[in-house]
């Protein structure tokens, strides 16, 4: 198996988050709860994904499903530097405005 990315989420306490490393099937269940508790805290409304090493649809599905808590909660939330890894698998999921906020 390749090489994985240990992922870093870090909370900056102005209302941003910074996602850094793999978002893939290792890895993900260990931000998915990290996520959850900085959005229904109501920590956060951006996450910054510029540090995104790599993606799959595991990742892919975590953003999916913290918007999904972040609507649950009333909460806004918004992906800022989404990678083009990223982009391209919403894209083929038919979800890229769930990540970009921009209607097709």
């Amino acid at each position: 198996m390749g090489d994985i990315q240990e992922p870093n989420y870090q909370v900056s306490g102005d209302g941003r988050a910074a996602l850094a490393g793999a978002l893939n099937i290792a890895t993900v269940g260990r931000l998915l709860p990290r996520g959850v508790a900085s959005i229904t805290s109501k920590q956060i409304s951006n996450i910054d994904l510029a540090a995104v090493s790599g993606a799959d649809s595991a990742g892919l599905a975590l953003l999916i499903e913290w918007l999904s808590v972040a609507k649950a909660a009333g909460q806004p939330l918004r992906y800022e530097n989404v990678p083009e890894q990223l982009l391209q698998l919403a894209r083929l999921s038919d979800v890229e405005s769930l990540l970009t906020g921009k209607s097709a």
